[in-house]
């Protein structure tokens, strides 16, 4: 007796098309973007009016549905703004596809700072166009180009560490003492402080100084440091 073959299994004509027009729908769908201005408070009479419409113009040619509008009015100095803020938890909640900024100056406040916001996208799995700098991370050389932004980056934090490291160095060899000056604390008042009753949190806060220094400076009033460091 020969065995039954085994059919291939069919799918019926309307739930094939159905799954195709699903899946045209996803290809055809346009991206979200979100678009981040920024004005200094600093400089007068600046409108984000030009940096708006040139992005608005540039999602209309790319066929990008506009989610958002993030404006800023504050110095490019501070890493933390009101809008950059909200639209860093809008990119946590993936509200959009694509942010797109009129310049990079207008989003990092520092290379680290524009890497590190540029990484925390690309983690979200968010893309980031910088209009007048052609930097476009939706391509492939515009993603090689962020390498070499991240590459630079960690090049110019190696150079600081080095600088600073040698700074101490010269420090060191011309005798000067590195950290905070001491502090000149009276014995004598401490343990007056001390015999009226009061803890060591009270006398620190009332002098403006650690619990710690206290016990360096006072340490025959501390029973702690007798018991620790066996000091009479």
């Amino acid at each position: 007796m020969q065995s039954a073959q085994t059919l291939p299994h069919v799918v019926p004509v309307s739930q094939s098309a159905a799954a195709i027009e699903k899946l045209a729908d996803i290809i055809e769908k346009p991206m979200r973007a979100a678009l981040y201005a920024r004005v200094s408070t600093s400089n007068h009479g600046q409108d984000v009016t030009m940096q708006t419409r040139e992005l608005k113009e540039y999602c209309e040619r790319r066929g990008w549905e506009i989610a958002g509008e993030f404006i800023d009015h504050a110095s490019g100095a501070k890493e933390s703004r009101p809008a950059l803020n909200r639209l860093m938890n809008a990119a946590a909640h993936r509200r959009f596809d694509v942010l797109l900024c009129w310049k990079l100056d207008r989003v990092g406040r520092s290379l680290r700072h524009l890497v590190n916001l540029l990484a925390d996208l690309e983690a979200l799995g968010i893309s980031f166009v910088s209009l007048r700098d052609n930097l476009d991370l939706t391509t492939p050389s515009g993603r090689l180009m962020f390498h070499v932004i991240a590459a630079m980056a960690q090049f110019e934090r190696s150079l600081i560490q080095e600088r600073v490291k040698a700074g101490l160095r010269n420090a060191r060899a011309k005798g000067k003492r590195l950290g905070r000056p001491p502090k000149d604390l009276d014995t004598e008042a401490i343990a007056a402080l001390r015999h009226q009753g009061l803890g060591w949190r009270a006398i620190a806060q009332q002098l403006g100084v650690g619990v710690g220094t206290l016990y360096r400076v006072a340490p025959g009033c501390s029973k702690i440091r007798q018991k620790v460091f066996g000091t009479r």
